[in-house]
């Protein structure tokens, strides 16, 4: 087969690997004369072995969709767009940001990057090398809405946001998930593997696995479930702490490995199941089996994801999901929690260049600490709004739709538009781009070079590919890193994180990341040394081997050392900010809004839809199902609804309409939207919908 590098007139068969979620399933895809013809599952990939959703087989009605923006657009004086050359629109966005930056201040520009920049490596450490260069507090991304308090509750345990254990699910007993629905998602922050056949796996060979979720989710419905209610999850685990206390049911050796345990153990005493039931809608008896089943199992993990991320003490949650696993003896064992050696570790990297902080910094409007050097983004429109030294200017949005996505997003569609400047780097003219005042067309994953760099750190087997484009991008479109890069020489500035690449000037440009990947494969655990090590890796090597590497099949543990970088190198259980969550918690019981607002709302994932994302394609949204409401029907009988009804849901932050249906899967008490097969205006090539919610947190 020739080099995946020459896509102009190939004919055959090239191999990739999606792009769209975190198990980057391996794909075949046939091309004639250049031109893709099917995209099937790649059966000889090692991970996920002939297995992908229809989103990925899919990808190519994203690619050649009519609506999408191919072409750099400039916004003329009546509003609308014009398409205008790269060197136009490159050379006018170095002036009008030279033009901001010369009486504001290099901090008067910002950047907000979206989900799918965790798929692309390049365009993450070029655009954060972007922010870093500049000196500009001003960084946003996507996390603000799923995972940054995932990373804010590792700091407070290791010491550095970037330190995530995941469950190590090919050698553990017993899998106590909370908020995540990996049959549908695919696994988050979990990776190596076909996560659903690996859940099936524990229990074929004798094991559990219990989903904790407030409905009875589609992973749910192919094991336990514990139905809790939204935002009840903190009451919940403090219940299983409590119980594993008061038994003796803790494991003593955990003393060697972390502090503040007797101080947990004091804070949990008061979380009874019987208190807790309450607020977590699990019974006590479910609860006290649960511990005990938890902490007696031969191998057990906690895990939670993205439900476990959103709700009013979600760092409180992410933090007690760890403690669990710490108390029981099961961080850092085979069939526990783990910490993967991949063969690159960005976070190492980003550690070593002092990007693993939390606090360092504070935003300018509401003073909240910035997380691996990213702000909250639910301030954005008052940093544009408030006047003051550091006021945010002009933005850069990539791969992101801020305005329809961030909380608060109507504020922000206002604030948008006070802008000195808006550049929007996207495929479509989303809301945030119908704002802004260029439009640059971006490469979909098939027209791009790729490794899958940013998913290796949570890896339970550790695997590596690279892919070359299968395809030449359509129009004028161009990878991200690149257009950040033209946009960083026209103003010069060197975009690294590294003071030290920085200082290279103009010569930093030889420093590609193909080289910067090669080098850091070649250098790490499982790389070729520069030729010193038979059999190791390159980017050359897995250029030869387009299916990917299978570089081990378990991750090695006893590395907990390595992993914690606290001063006293043990982990803290009892941070004091996070005691203070506990304390909270007991002390707000809800006394506010139960009578007003008696329903918990929270959101779902989509088999056939992604974020703002794949609306447009014609085989996942065939039918344009309209959004509905998903209700008990307990819960609607009592408020004399009928499943077609349109309901209007209402909140302290607005109100929303929608169809209700009625389903037995939703707990009492608690609501979910349903956006799947939402059908989009042309021009817009996204998803309109927005569920306003009390809380959300599943």
């Amino acid at each position: 087969m020739s080099s995946n590098s020459d896509v102009t007139e190939y004919s055959g068969r090239r191999f990739t690997f999606c792009r769209l979620c975190e198990q980057l399933c391996g794909l075949e895809v046939t091309l004639r004369d250049g031109q893709i013809t099917h995209i099937r599952p790649d059966r000889e990939h090692p991970t996920t072995k002939g297995l992908a959703c229809p989103k990925g087989l899919a990808a190519e009605e994203m690619r050649s969709d009519p609506d999408r923006v191919v072409h750099p657009l400039r916004r003329r004086g009546d509003g609308k767009f014009e398409p205008v050359s790269w060197e136009t629109a490159i050379s006018e966005i170095g002036a009008r940001l030279r033009q901001v930056i010369e009486p504001h201040g290099r901090r008067s520009v910002g950047m907000y990057v979206g989900n799918p920049t965790a798929f692309n490596a390049s365009h993450f450490t070029v655009a954060k090398g972007l922010i870093d260069a500049l000196g500009t507090r001003h960084f946003y991304t996507s996390g603000s809405q799923d995972t940054n308090s995932r990373f804010a509750a590792s700091y407070f345990l290791y010491g550095s946001p970037f330190t995530v254990p995941v469950p190590d699910l090919p050698r553990t007993d017993f899998l106590l998930m909370v908020g995540a629905n990996p049959v549908i998602s695919h696994g988050s922050l979990l990776s190596g593997g076909v996560v659903r056949v690996d859940l099936s796996d524990i229990v074929n060979r004798g094991g559990r696995v219990v989903v904790v979720d407030p409905r009875r989710t589609e992973t749910a419905e192919r094991f336990e479930h514990v139905a809790v209610r939204p935002d009840g999850d903190a009451w919940l685990l403090l219940s299983l702490l409590n119980v594993i206390f008061t038994e003796g049911l803790d494991d003593r050796s955990a003393a060697r490995v972390a502090r503040g345990g007797f101080t947990l153990r004091e804070f949990a005493a008061t979380f009874t199941p019987e208190v807790a039931a309450p607020h977590s809608g699990v019974s006590p008896d479910v609860a006290r089996s649960l511990a005990r089943d938890l902490a007696t199992a031969r191998s057990a993990a906690v895990y939670g994801r993205v439900g476990a991320c959103l709700g009013r003490y979600s760092t409180l949650v992410n933090f007690l999901l760890d403690a669990l696993n710490v108390v029981t003896g099961n961080i850092d064992r085979p069939g526990g929690s783990i910490f993967p050696t991949p063969p690159i570790d960005f976070w190492a990297v980003g550690k070593k260049q002092g990007l693993d902080t939390y606090g360092t910094t504070h935003s300018r409007i509401g003073g909240y600490p910035e997380i691996g050097g990213i702000m909250p983004a639910g301030v954005i429109a008052q940093e544009i709004t408030t006047p003051g030294e550091g006021q945010l200017r002009a933005l850069i949005v990539t791969a992101g739709n801020p305005a329809l996505s961030v909380p608060g997003g109507s504020g922000l569609a206002e604030a948008l538009g006070e802008l000195d400047l808006l550049v929007s780097i996207d495929f479509y003219v989303t809301e945030t781009g119908a704002m802004a005042d260029y439009i640059l067309p971006a490469t979909t994953f098939l027209e791009r070079e790729d490794a899958n760099i940013f998913v290796m750190p949570y890896q339970y087997r550790t695997f590596i590919q690279w892919t070359d484009p299968v395809v030449e991008p359509r129009g004028e479109a161009r990878q991200e890193a690149r257009i950040l890069q033209d946009i960083a020489d026209e103003i010069g500035i060197v975009p690294s994180s590294a003071p030290a690449v920085r200082r290279l000037g103009r010569f930093a440009r030889v420093i590609t990341p193909q080289l910067m990947f090669d080098a850091l494969l070649r250098l790490g655990p499982a790389g070729d040394r520069f030729g010193l090590r038979r059999g190791g890796l390159s980017r050359k090597k897995l250029r030869s081997r387009p299916h990917g590497v299978l570089v081990s099949e378990t991750v090695p543990t006893g590395v907990l050392d390595k992993m914690v970088t606290r001063p006293d190198g043990l982990i803290d259980l009892a941070p004091g900010p996070v005691m203070d969550e506990i304390r909270r918690l007991r002390a707000e019981v809800d006394n506010d809004t139960e009578g007003r607002y008696p329903f918990r709302v929270f959101g779902r994932r989509e088999l056939k839809s992604l974020n703002s994302w794949l609306h447009n394609s014609p085989t996942l949204n065939r039918k344009g199902i309209p959004p509905s409401l998903l209700m008990n029907p307990d819960d609607a009988d009592s408020l004399g609804l009928r499943p077609g009804d349109q309901v209007q849901v209402e909140s302290r932050a607005g109100a929303v309409q929608a169809r209700l249906e009625t389903t037995e899967t939703v707990s009492e008490g608690a609501c979910v939207f349903r956006t799947d097969g939402v059908t989009t205006a042309p021009a817009a090539g996204v998803g309109r919908t927005r569920a306003v919610a009390r809380t959300s947190t599943h």
